[in-house]
């Protein structure tokens, strides 16, 4: 589901009323009475945010979003309350909550943050879709090419990287100008950027995962 608002809480009018709310402003929403029926349907693929109150009958709104920042859930979360206090706040905030918003809600307040929490999903989702294009990039090297992106991303210069490899530092500079084109770097910087996007494993570049 994409850029979907899941809207937690027990209240059926509360639930009723801002689904009517986000959908005349083009929002498009899912509900749920609960955190463990929320919790039963998630999917690790959704694409929106979460608005949750926080006092619901069993898990409350603040340990589902505890829960699901332990799952590794990438939803930006709005919390909703009719009893807010600072402790509740600042737990919020902790699990990197958008924004704590207290009932009635104040519309344009909620509409910013609804909007910030989608911005900052698809931001987030255009960071992953470049961090699989660097990692499917990396797929292309050669090993060498690989041994020389690793010692370019650990700073080492080129005639450093001869040394420890064994070849002239004119060889050096063919395999890195072969392996900045196919990772379509314009700079170090730019590399070494990209690099730390992906996923390591033992000190080395690992485009497996």
């Amino acid at each position: 589901m994409d850029n979907t608002v899941f809207i937690i809480d027990d209240d059926a009018s509360v639930r009723d009323a801002l689904g009517l709310l986000l959908g005349l402003r083009g929002y498009r929403t899912v509900m749920f009475a609960d955190a463990s029926s929320f919790l039963k349907a998630y999917q690790g693929d959704w694409r929106g945010c979460l608005l949750i109150d926080i006092r619901m009958p069993g898990m409350d709104g603040l340990s589902l979003q505890a829960e699901l920042v332990k799952r590794g859930c990438v939803l930006p979360t709005i919390i909703v309350t009719g009893h807010g206090d600072v402790a509740s706040a600042r737990s919020a905030f902790r699990a990197r909550a958008i924004d704590f918003l207290e009932k009635p809600i104040d519309e344009s307040r909620l509409f910013a943050a609804i909007d910030e929490a989608l911005a900052r999903q698809e931001a987030s989702g255009s960071e992953i879709r470049a961090r699989q294009e660097f990692s499917r990039r990396v797929d292309t090297l050669t090993p060498r090419e690989r041994e020389v992106l690793d010692l370019v991303v650990a700073g080492r210069h080129n005639r450093e990287i001869a040394e420890e490899l064994g070849i002239s530092v004119r060889t050096v500079e063919v395999h890195k100008a072969r392996m900045m084109s196919k990772l379509d770097a314009n700079s170090i910087p730019q590399l070494v950027r990209a690099s730390l996007g992906a996923d390591t494993q033992d000190g080395k570049i690992d485009a497996g995962n």
